[in-house]
């Protein structure tokens, strides 16, 4: 088991960044290159976008379209069969919070998938209580110190990337990342709490598209094509089946429900964000390159450091836009403009000169022009604010001090954006 746990630290120490020796990375300001960002408002035949039935109807799934085909891949639609098992509830969190694990059952053809969900919904909150859904890194059983947590098991890969193992997560490991999660300030604010284990959707490592989701809904026979899904695509869809849950669920309010992702999993809500309208608010904390950062800039982490290191989460096609960024046919501002008129958050850190936080805020100031047309405030300072000062709105933005991680202020700045919006109509 020691050998186990030991391979699995060293995957995920495997996935961090390259060294400045294999990846040379531009942290100049002076060293971006001109460029000029796909206009919004114009539709790929050259007609303007000049109101919501135009956006709506005609440029938005034009867009959505670009940015399955060209970057994170086309999902497939719905196995077979899917069917929810309560798999154990309970008091928890000495009685602030009602615990639910429900396993969510997907069936297509001969083969089988369980994701396991695990839900906290507030005690105190009477009736339907909002949500914030978020996939998890290390299992559901790492993000707080609860022993009533089904200890997980999944797929990880070794090292060298050649081989892959189960693993079988240890009580030691619990609440290993309740660093990054203010579970009992959720919780007391009135918001239940969604979260699923990311590799249990589908595993973070390129195993030729064999497991999770993509094994699911794929023969071994099967040809992948260049505009096939990859795994934040699959990610994004297992967020949506989660969906499919949580409508079904008397004690959560469908209605109001929050995706939210951070880093590599940020990337990932505002995907599943963009693709799915149901997702009432949408948050992407730390996402850069292929979140919410503008590719076109070329500055921290590159679209060709991401594919050559990370070849599994985007559709193939991605690839012929390593050092050739300015060919995109969208850009990431694209992407955010996709979750009008929903309310977005999108959250930096002073010292993740990787995800670019410039880059991230100047995508949310350019998607800004559809919320306007579709009659919202939009941005409301087009200047990126100072650190530890967020610009609130429906449009939000903040950039804290410190690191690439969650921390309790980012979590109090989602809150205070989803008591704006979430509980009440907007």
């Amino acid at each position: 088991m020691k050998i186990m746990i030991l391979l699995a630290v060293m995957f995920f120490e495997s996935i961090l960044p390259l060294s400045a020796q294999e990846f040379q990375p531009n942290y100049d300001e002076t060293k971006v290159p001109d460029y000029t960002l796909p206009s919004l408002l114009v539709c790929e035949d050259g007609t303007a976008v000049k109101d919501s039935a135009a956006w709506f109807g005609k440029r938005r799934l034009e867009l959505l379209k670009l940015f399955a085909g060209q970057v994170y891949g086309f999902a497939p639609g719905l196995p077979d069969s899917v069917s929810y098992t309560l798999a154990e509830s309970g008091s928890a969190l000495d009685d602030l919070a009602r615990r639910k694990q429900v396993d969510i059952k997907l069936k297509h053809g001969d083969r089988e998938l369980t994701i396991p969900l695990l839900l906290y919904i507030p005690q105190s909150h009477s009736g339907p209580a909002p949500v914030f859904l978020c996939l998890n890194f290390q299992g559901n059983h790492s993000i707080v110190a609860d022993p009533g947590i089904i200890l997980p098991s999944g797929w990880i890969g070794t090292p060298d990337g050649k081989k892959t193992m189960k693993v079988q997560a240890t009580a030691e490991t619990r609440g290993s990342r309740s660093y990054r999660w203010a579970m009992e300030k959720i919780l007391q604010r009135g918001y239940a709490v969604a979260t699923v284990w990311y590799g249990h959707i589908d595993p973070d490592f390129h195993d030729e598209f064999r497991n999770g989701v993509h094994g699911l809904l794929s023969s071994d026979d099967d040809v992948r094509s260049d505009d096939d899904w990859g795994s934040i695509s699959a990610w994004a869809w297992g967020l949506s089946r989660v969906m499919d849950y949580l409508e079904t669920d008397d004690e959560i309010d469908h209605g109001r429900v929050a995706v939210m992702g951070h880093s590599r999993l940020g990337k990932t809500a505002l995907w599943a964000g963009a693709a799915d309208q149901r997702f009432a608010m949408v948050i992407s904390n730390n996402s850069g390159c292929g979140g919410a950062t503008l590719s076109r800039r070329c500055f921290g982490e590159r679209v060709v450091r991401i594919n050559t290191k990370f070849p599994h989460w985007f559709c193939k096609n991605f690839r012929q836009y390593n050092e050739n960024e300015e060919n995109l046919p969208v850009d990431q501002h694209m992407l955010l403009a996709l979750i009008a008129p929903r309310p977005l958050c999108v959250a930096s850190a002073q010292d993740d000169r990787w995800a670019d936080p410039r880059g991230e805020f100047l995508s949310l100031r350019h998607a800004d022009p559809i919320y306007r047309l579709l009659g919202l405030e939009g941005l409301v300072s087009p200047q990126m604010p100072e650190v530890d000062s967020p610009v609130r709105g429906i449009l939000n933005y903040h950039i804290r001090s410190g690191k690439h991680s969650v921390t309790e202020y980012d979590w109090m700045q989602h809150l205070d954006a989803a008591d704006r919006f979430l509980k009440k109509q907007y």
